[in-house]
């Protein structure tokens, strides 16, 4: 048991440049996700979550509103979901997920990315497979035993259950992800989620060292410096 989950709370980056892409960022996929699932997030758990993860990352709530306005007001957005799968350096492996309105500018900002950093693109599923497409929820407050009978009574599965600290882990179907909330707020009504994210995990990590961690970490930050990059998951060790 125990899926070894990075619990990472993101710093909040001072430049200008870095908070206007994480705004815009989220802006874009709280329209596209009210848009596809309905505008009130109590009937559209998906939204939700991710409006719930925004208020956490610090984004102001009327970038969240105005994203969610310009659905109920009829404004007509298009946006593709692509991921793109990478070869690192020495094994490194890297997901990189987009939400695009241009996926020909998307691919070519990825591609400019690998070719100053040495790096391959791969077929669709090269890297994928080894990985892992699961919801993780992340509470304190309430004990493994106690998250396991809430769990049984609801007739719930999940893939795996860990404790970091004084966090308890649960990892399961992203399709579960509501009801196994659903399920823990009947202890607590009041509990909060430290961690409520859809991820890919790595089935197994490495761990990279001298020129190919230098290389790898500019792999990273070049890659999260592209606009319509919006989730970036990758199997090293980087604690």
């Amino acid at each position: 048991m125990g899926r070894a989950y990075e619990v990472r709370k993101k710093d909040i980056q001072k430049t200008g440049a870095a908070k206007a892409k994480l705004y815009s960022m989220y802006a874009r996929e709280i329209y596209d996700v009210a848009k596809k699932g309905g505008a009130d997030p109590t009937g559209n758990p998906s939204l939700k979550r991710l409006i719930d993860r925004a208020k956490k990352e610090q984004v102001p709530a009327d970038i969240i509103n105005r994203a969610i306005d310009k659905v109920n007001s009829g404004v007509d957005e298009s946006y593709d979901r692509v991921s793109y799968e990478i070869f690192g350096p020495a094994g490194s492996t890297v997901i990189v997920e987009c939400l695009t309105d241009n996926v020909n500018r998307s691919i070519s900002d990825v591609k400019a990315v690998l070719n100053k950093c040495k790096c391959k693109i791969g077929v669709q599923g090269s890297v994928s497979f080894n990985y892992d497409h699961l919801c993780i929820i992340g509470l304190k407050g309430i004990s493994e035993e106690e998250i396991m009978d809430a769990i049984i009574m609801s007739n719930l599965d999940i893939e795996d259950i860990e404790t970091n600290q004084d966090m308890v882990i649960i990892y399961g179907d992203p399709k579960d992800s509501h009801a196994l909330k659903e399920a823990l707020e009947k202890i607590n009504p009041n509990i909060e989620f430290d961690i409520d994210e859809i991820s890919m995990l790595p089935k197994d990590k490495i761990d990279l060292d001298g020129e190919n961690l230098e290389l790898f970490n500019r792999l990273l930050t070049m890659l999260e410096d592209i606009d319509d990059a919006n989730h970036i998951y990758h199997n090293v060790n980087l604690s």
